[in-house]
């Protein structure tokens, strides 16, 4: 299929809040060879490529960025996103996963990409975010927060 995925064509995605178990998540501030919310911060993704499954984009996508291998992971649910950034109307459909990493291993892997990965909690976020972490948010942070952050 000949086109732009996102634009041309909905877009699958899968999007990635890795943790530590003890209420700790990674973020990575978004450079500017990335398509678009250069110098917003977010928690991991990529697009879902042909012929690969779901779970080996997820292992992928989190070694690409963070470096390190998945300890476990959960299945969210998706999203529907549109939204329009830089006068383009935009779909993707997002597969979202909470993630358990080993914070030792946890490294900025694509820093061409990335400038800066850094562990955050609820309280610490940075600003400013990409525009899709509130949605994410709002749906999922009672499944992400510790019994005693609630």
């Amino acid at each position: 299929m000949a086109g732009k995925a996102g634009e041309d064509f909905v877009g699958i995605s899968i999007v990635f809040y890795c943790h530590d178990g003890r209420g700790n998540f990674i973020m990575n501030k978004r450079g500017k060879n990335c398509r678009d919310e250069q110098g917003r911060w977010e928690i991991g993704g990529g697009a879902l490529d042909v012929g690969m499954t779901v779970e080996d984009a997820l292992r992928k996508e989190v070694k690409e960025e963070y470096g390190t291998t998945i300890l476990s992971f959960e299945f969210l649910g998706y999203r529907d996103v549109h939204r329009e950034f830089d006068n383009k109307k935009t779909h993707w459909i997002t597969l979202d996963f909470k993630v358990l990493v080993d914070p030792v291993q946890v490294k900025n892997a694509e820093p061409h990409k990335m400038d800066a990965v850094e562990w955050f909690t609820f309280d610490t976020l940075p600003n400013p975010r990409h525009s899709q972490f509130k949605y994410f948010m709002a749906k999922y942070k009672e499944v992400l927060t510790l019994p005693h952050q609630k």
